[in-house]
């Protein structure tokens, strides 16, 4: 038997297969398209996105020759914060999916800020007022998008994360799909009681929806939310039994289930997030207080998280709409030919600034350009750049959660650079472990679901899954790295205050 997994991120789609030991042995993946209608817009079609999850799984499916009846249940882990408006009756968007990256929402944010603070839905969601997350991205559809408000009041609107959306679908869609979600999508809404997990209406309204319109709150895993169709990509009724949102799936992935342990994903944007456990921790250096899964009724296991837009993203840039590179490995290759940055400083702010400093009038930097810089020096700038702002949060971490961390586990695209991942090491000054099996984000919705049908009986069976692969130690001297720091937060405060709306 094997555990499904469905990988819905931002720039592509997987599904996977994993077997007992948690070792992938099918694979699918598709890319979607990027959609810029606007300076700090980002959308997706969420139409493309079904039609390329339905091709990855029939492609497994078809070149892998397992049978749909030797999958015991498929777990789903999604991008965050993107969010989809359809017609239940329909099952058509109403709009293009707006990304978590999109700024559209600033102008409400702003707003609202100037009427309380940043902090002032903190200790009901733990999160800061900021258009990074679903609420405002909504309210930015409901008044701006002709019929929107019309059919959310109307009752006949759904409002969801890409989970919710692919669910649905994978339920039957228009005839009787299961409209849910898990308590750590939930959370990225700006609206979810982080104590309670229940909509707050109150926060509801603030943002323009309607609690009817939302989706049911789930836990992570130990929940059924049921079964695909016959008609569906599978054409068999598998149990859908876990959600996790990427992050928190890739935490559960790197088998972090105790107090302290932590982990960094490099994608599109990199996020670190450190197990805080049944401990609701607040906040005050800029982070997020998040869910960390949750299982059944049992109480929920929360994180401590900071969030960077740009970071395998700003690869993807220099090669797409720069051109410097054609592919992401010689981005590793020419900072391989120079010694250092040459005094090169690269502050990636194109959505603004996330964690810690939650800045969305700041803007991408290029500073310390000399004649003496090369090609080499900036394709340096750039890996480095990623390594500056995952420091900037590990430190505001430790200053949250009072637990020193005493070595970081690293997964996503970026986590293949050994040049980025040495320099990592260095300017944290802490060991920096990668994993043998990579596809932390998949493996995690997997784990989910395999707990929830017993493929995997306990979190100590997954842990003992887990081994290390490479491991990197710094080795930087005190005052260089000193200096270095000095020299990025120079070039952050540059980025920052850039635009006046």
């Amino acid at each position: 038997m094997y555990i499904g997994s469905i990988d819905q991120g931002t720039t592509s789609t997987r599904f996977m297969l994993f077997d007992e030991q948690g070792v992938s042995v099918a694979s699918s993946q598709l890319e979607h398209r990027q959609r810029y209608p606007k300076p700090g817009w980002v959308e997706h079609d969420a139409v493309e996105i079904w039609e390329k999850t339905q091709t990855v799984i029939m492609n497994v499916i078809r070149e892998s020759g397992i049978r749909p009846d030797e999958i015991a249940g498929i777990g789903i882990t999604n991008q965050r914060e993107t969010i989809v408006v359809w017609d239940p009756a329909t099952g058509k968007p109403l709009h293009h999916a707006i990304v978590w990256q999109d700024l559209r929402g600033s102008d409400f944010i702003d707003s609202r800020i100037s009427n309380g603070g940043i902090d002032q839905l903190r200790e009901s969601t733990g999160l800061p007022l900021s258009p990074y997350f679903s609420g405002s991205k909504i309210r930015w559809m409901v008044d701006h998008v002709e019929g929107i408000s019309h059919a959310v009041t109307q009752g006949k609107a759904y409002i969801g994360t890409i989970d919710s959306w692919l669910i649905w679908n994978l339920t039957g869609g228009v005839d009787g799909g299961v409209f849910v979600t898990d308590v750590t999508n939930a959370s990225r809404y700006l609206m979810m009681d982080i104590e309670k997990f229940q909509w707050d209406q109150g926060l509801v309204e603030y943002f323009g929806a309607e609690v009817s319109c939302l989706p049911e709150i789930r836990s992570s895993f130990h929940d059924s939310y049921g079964k695909t169709t016959k008609e569906g990509p599978f054409k068999a009724e598998i149990p859908l039994c876990g959600i996790l949102g990427d992050q928190q799936a890739a935490l559960f992935g790197q088998a972090c289930f105790s107090r302290g342990q932590g982990k960094n994903t490099y994608g599109t944007g990199c996020f670190l997030l450190v197990n805080t456990g049944e401990r609701l921790s607040v906040s005050r250096h800029g982070l997020l207080t998040t869910p960390a899964y949750r299982s059944g009724s049992d109480a929920p296991v929360y994180a401590l998280e900071g969030s960077i837009a740009v970071s395998g993203s700003l690869v993807q840039w220099m090669r797409d709409s720069i051109g410097l590179v054609d592919s992401a490995p010689e981005i590793d290759r020419m900072a391989e030919s120079v010694d250092d940055n040459g005094g090169v400083y690269f502050v990636p702010a194109f959505s603004g600034l996330f964690a810690p400093y939650w800045d969305s009038s700041a803007r991408g930097t290029i500073t310390g350009l000399t004649g003496y810089a090369k090609a080499g020096h900036l394709a340096r700038a750039v890996l480095e750049a990623t390594a500056y702002q995952t420091r900037d949060i590990f430190d505001a971490m430790e200053k949250d959660s009072g637990v020193p961390i005493e070595e970081l586990k690293v997964d996503g695209g970026m986590s293949k650079s050994d040049v980025l991942m040495k320099f990592q090491s260095d300017i944290l000054q802490v060991p920096v472990i990668r994993p043998v099996i990579r596809e932390t984000t998949a493996l995690g919705a997997a784990y989910a679901a395999g707990l929830s049908v017993g493929f995997w009986n306990s979190l100590d069976d997954l842990a003992s899954l887990w081994k290390e692969d490479t491991r990197w130690e710094p080795d930087m001297d005190e005052e260089t790295r000193k200096e270095k720091l000095r020299m990025w937060k120079k070039a952050v405060e540059r980025s920052r205050g850039w635009t006046d709306a």
